[in-house]
């Protein structure tokens, strides 16, 4: 089946997947026009992209020079429900995506949470989500990768092919070696429901043993946590069903992390239960004030997104008027903490510890992630592959450290993080110092990759655009 917009029409026959992205309407002439696009950009400034929205959560200086334009890469290409794999255009939200897999019973192997983060986006900047203790992160199920490089050239990394240093060095590189054109990607098998069972435990280190036991023992195929105060953490077992007595709605009146106290037992449809996060950013549409039910009826769903927030959010942020209204008040500064980091189980119980008391917020997102391939290595963001990662993901603000530096808790958890052998994602704000940044995130072969797919340095290097703020 081939998806070109919203068009559908079946391939020619004796077609392979292999010769469909080449056939799909137009995708030939978009990649031109970006190529064209690359090669018409000063050759004096660094290139950037366009975008008139984003889930990145850094600050960055503005500029007046015109950005590269992606926008038309937004095609679902091809889905083939016998291989069970997808091609999509770099530009792809998982919402589009989800929406393309799910009539054929299937779905990417992990679909981050939120409805517009891109596939592109995911697989260069990283994702996680329930699944990833099983599937690893998004990256994981590429198959291949059709990639604008700085230098202008189109190439096809895969990983037994001339540009198999690209493949794997693509996850983590955030833009900076190159842009999704087009990726194959792997799809598994659904049903029309998952089964959700929401286990309370008041002790971190048994809670941390329970989350090692049931991730080892498989029966599930979701995995998560949420975690409101030190004497009360919730694992959050999920497993497809075919039939469900009653089923739950989180897409507009009633907010789902609320629902983990309230419910042992929950049933939600399989599309509804891959975005139930997205519906209040997690918890964050709190501080925004749209979880009371009076104000929820008059939003309606469609406005109750993650995109409408994250908006709201880069507004405020831009123009610090949070922080106006608190010195107004005579109320401290308060310092954004947006993190997400993997830290190993057998340490995360001690790192929770650390984050009830130096950052105190709550909720705090617990996710478990293995590496999918233990065979396999992504230089740039090295995991042990034999061990079983915690995604810790905290959200929110705290009051300014008096005395310190305004990134101080930032800073704290970056500490943490490396003292524990974990890796913090780059998504947000960070902090390091050069030498600590490339140390951390494999310096040396980041340059051999640099050298070899932008050699004119086109693109930002990767420590200027995740620290630089550039």
């Amino acid at each position: 089946m081939v998806l070109d917009n919203r068009s559908a029409s079946s391939p020619e026959p004796g077609t392979s997947p292999a010769s469909a992205p080449s056939s799909a309407p137009g995708h030939a002439e978009r990649v031109a026009a970006l190529r064209a696009q690359l090669a018409a950009q000063p050759a004096d400034l660094p290139v950037r992209l366009a975008k008139r929205t984003s889930n990145l959560f850094r600050s960055r200086t503005r500029r007046s020079a015109p950005g590269l334009d992606t926008s038309a890469l937004t095609h679902v290409l091809d889905v083939d429900p016998v291989a069970r794999t997808a091609d999509v255009e770099g530009m792809v939200t998982y919402e589009r995506l989800v929406d393309a897999t799910l009539p054929h019973g299937l779905m990417p192997m992990v679909v981050p949470q939120l409805k517009t983060i891109t596939v592109g986006g995911a697989v260069t900047g990283l994702g996680i989500e329930s699944s990833s203790f099983r599937n690893g992160m998004p990256h994981e199920s590429v198959l291949e990768a059709e990639i604008l490089t700085g230098d202008g050239d189109v190439v096809l990394a895969r990983p037994d092919n001339e540009h198999a240093d690209l493949f794997f060095g693509f996850p983590n590189s955030y833009g900076t070696l190159g842009y999704a054109l087009r990726l194959r990607i792997e799809l598994e098998p659904v049903k029309p429901y998952v089964r959700l069972r929401h286990v309370r435990y008041t002790d971190p280190g048994t809670y941390f043993t329970e989350l090692a036991r049931v991730c080892a023992e498989g029966t599930a195929d979701f995995i998560d946590g949420t975690v409101f105060g030190p004497d009360e953490l919730y694992l959050t077992l999920g497993t497809f069903t075919g039939e469900a007595p009653r089923v739950s709605d989180y897409t507009w009146l009633d907010v789902y992390y609320t629902s983990i106290r309230r419910h042992d037992i929950d049933y939600l449809h399989t599309r509804d239960y891959l975005w139930r996060w997205d519906t209040d950013w997690f918890w964050c549409s709190r501080a925004l004030g749209v979880q009371h039910r009076p104000v929820r009826w008059l939003l309606g769903p469609r406005l109750l997104r993650s995109d409408v927030y994250w908006k709201i959010v880069s507004f405020d942020r831009r123009h610090d008027l949070s922080n106006r209204v608190y010195r107004l008040l005579g109320r401290p500064r308060r310092e954004a903490v947006v993190q997400d980091v993997e830290i190993p189980v057998g340490s995360a119980a001690e790192f929770l510890g650390f984050l009830h008391s130096e950052v105190p917020l709550s909720p705090v997102w617990i996710c478990p992630v293995r590496q999918r391939h233990p065979d396999r290595q992504w230089p740039l963001y090295e995991l042990d592959p034999h061990t079983l990662y915690v995604n810790f993901g905290f959200w929110g603000t705290v009051p300014e450290r008096e005395g310190h530096s305004p990134s101080a808790h930032n800073r704290s958890v970056e500490e943490k993080v490396a003292e524990l052998g974990g890796r913090k994602s780059l998504y947000s704000e960070s902090f390091y110092d050069e030498s600590t940044f490339w140390r951390l995130y494999n310096g040396t072969a980041y340059e051999r990759l640099k050298r070899r797919y932008d050699p004119k340095g086109r693109l930002l290097d990767l420590y200027a655009k995740c620290v630089g703020a550039e």
